[in-house]
């Protein structure tokens, strides 16, 4: 199993930390434009190999994509990151060029690639991929949904004073800080929906910090978050690697399902060794379907500013 992650940034270089940890990989392959970076990355990653004991090789490429030949999982975490006071909106101009080259020089060595879209706007980034290449909507992915849930049950966790084992839940719709759709009706401790022992107003203040969690990490860092979105990736790059199945959120093409059509966003898929294997369409409330319309006409207005 090769894995090639392109922009050995902050965000590249953790999605081939915990990739390499989780040892299911042969290979990680990192890629920058930047001289020398990505070599550098990847052999201070390698020097960490035998203290936390992984047998994954990570090779670093200065923009030689024939390095990243017959890889069966494509990352694209290039990109300009998100500065404090910025919207992701704002990155399209610049990072729409990017990946569009990106993902055309991926192809042309690894045809048969599965691609995981991170840069921002993460959806309209998606879209662009699908409307740029002509590799079936089953191997484009993009990532915000799975991060966006682990920050809602970061902060379900800290509301219900619980270790994050006990809970889980979900974040649909745009990953922007007006788009996240948090499903608080759905979310649980340990199948107890946390309504139980949630008051209505800290159930409130957990959806709102859910979707302003990019942006207060943007405050206080100074620029994008890296950690968490690392820890995402990787998730979704074993749910596929082993074929296990798993059900994340995750930014598709939609055809019809959530009753929304031609647009990349939000909603829970199984994914497994060929990429989005199917999309789950839970059932949502009528406030849920009308918060997810409202998101799904934010992407579109975002979408419209691509040069296609």
């Amino acid at each position: 199993m090769k894995v090639t992650v392109v922009g050995a940034g902050a965000v590249g270089a953790s999605c081939a930390e915990y990739i390499a940890m989780k040892n299911f990989a042969s290979e990680v392959v990192l890629l920058d434009i930047k001289e020398g970076y990505a070599e550098g990355k990847a052999m201070d990653l390698m020097q960490t190999a035998s203290l936390n004991g992984f047998d994954t090789k990570i090779t670093g490429s200065t923009s030689d994509y024939s390095k990243t030949a017959n890889s069966d999982i494509a990352v694209i975490t290039s990109g300009i990151p998100r500065k404090p006071g910025m919207t992701r909106e704002e990155l399209i101009g610049i990072n729409a060029g990017i990946v569009k080259d990106v993902s055309s020089n991926l192809l042309k060595h690894s045809p048969n690639a599965i691609i995981i879209v991170v840069s921002n706007p993460m959806d309209t980034m998606t879209y662009l991929v699908h409307k740029t290449t002509d590799i079936p909507k089953h191997r484009i992915i993009g990532m915000g949904g799975a991060l966006d849930s682990a920050r809602f049950k970061y902060r379900l966790a800290e509301a219900l004073g619980a270790p994050i084992s006990d809970v889980d839940g979900m974040v649909i719709g745009g990953h922007s800080d007006t788009g996240m759709v948090p499903l608080i009706r759905h979310a649980t401790r340990n199948s107890v929906k946390v309504s139980e022992f949630l008051p209505e107003d800290k159930m409130k203040w957990v959806v709102e910090e859910t979707k302003v969690g990019g942006a207060t990490l943007t405050k206080l860092l100074g620029t994008s978050a890296w950690y968490a979105p690392g820890a995402a990736v990787s998730g979704l790059v074993q749910a596929i690697a082993c074929d296990q199945k798993k059900m994340f959120p995750c930014s598709t093409l939609l055809e019809g399902e959530f009753g929304l059509d031609d647009i990349c966003i939000g909603v829970p898929v199984i994914l497994g060794k060929n990429g989005i294997e199917k999309v789950v369409e839970i059932e949502l409330s009528d406030a849920e379907k009308t918060k997810m319309k409202e998101s799904a006409k934010g992407v579109k207005n975002t979408n419209g500013l691509l040069q296609l």
